[in-house]
């Protein structure tokens, strides 16, 4: 129960930190003001560090682990391997673009950034409001738990049937 609190702190965590981060990445898209984009810049390395790559790698590792501790199990069910597979996905678009994000911020926050080199600098937009729509499916998908196994869960299903007639035959 502890794991699987910690599981859903970090994930429903990832999200609020992501809008507050895409919150920030459309002020730096749509705002004149330099003050504005310099100050939204280091927000958002702030929050990127902070709070969003931890959170991540804290959903990451506490969702495999409350998938191999219950009888979803993390290979069994079709809704688990795509909230895994877009987890680590988002995972590992965030850590690869946690160094830019950073590095950007510092050119942001230098007084020497003109405010034509501050309005030049790469737009993050694409990745916060995918990383966000994304993680909304993931939620989606955890909520939902739509039915389905795959191959190997229903294998496994199999299995634990066919053991389950052998041992109840056998006390009859």
């Amino acid at each position: 129960m502890l794991v699987l609190t910690a599981h859903l702190t970090f994930s429903i965590g990832w999200i609020g930190a992501a809008i507050a981060y895409l919150t920030l990445d459309v002020t730096v898209a749509t705002s004149q003001d330099a003050q504005a984009l310099r100050a939204a810049w280091v927000a958002m390395a702030t929050i990127v560090t902070g709070a969003i790559l931890p959170l991540a790698v804290g959903s990451l590792l506490t969702g495999v682990v409350v998938a191999l501790g219950t009888r979803w199990g993390l290979l069994r069910h079709w809704w688990v391997l795509i909230s895994l597979l877009l987890t680590l996905f988002a995972t590992a678009v965030l850590v690869s673009e946690t160094g830019l994000i950073v590095r950007t911020a510092v050119i942001a926050a230098d007084p020497g950034t003109s405010e034509v080199n501050l309005r030049a600098l790469p737009s993050t937009l694409l990745h916060s409001a995918g990383g966000t729509a994304l993680l909304l499916v993931v939620q989606t998908l955890n909520m939902y738990k739509p039915r389905g196994l795959t191959r190997y869960g229903w294998r496994k299903q199999q299995e634990e049937r066919q053991r389950h007639e052998r041992s109840g035959a056998g006390t009859r």
